[in-house]
């Protein structure tokens, strides 16, 4: 199988939607600056059969604070890949995944009294 298709064989033979290594390299990169400013604590990766979704927790035992979805079948319309909310609100979509994570990057800048 080609290392840059968005597939991954499972068991079973059907095949999951993954994060490719240079995806997960801008992600793990966006999240250790956020782990070192004491922003996040926790991230889980699930790989489903339409979706592979990286999601970013405050603490273990709370619900995800952001997910980072790539969705291939989006890929021509909207962008395949979302950055969504705790409520669920996307707060951006596009096809290309650093611009996309700019809004997480955003959230980390604050005002100094």
């Amino acid at each position: 199988m080609n290392s840059l298709t968005p597939f991954q064989a499972t068991q079973s033979g059907s095949e999951v939607v993954a994060f490719h290594r240079t995806e997960l390299s801008l992600i793990l990169a966006l999240y250790g600056r956020m782990v070192a400013a004491g922003e996040w604590r926790d991230y889980g990766i699930s790989c489903l059969r339409d979706v592979a979704v990286f999601s970013i927790f405050r603490r273990t035992a709370e619900n995800p604070l952001y997910r980072v979805e790539k969705r291939p079948k989006l890929r021509g319309k909207q962008g395949q890949y979302a950055v969504v909310s705790i409520d669920g609100q996307v707060l951006k979509r596009g096809s290309d995944l650093r611009t996309v994570l700019r809004v997480l990057e955003r959230k980390m800048i604050r005002a100094i009294d």
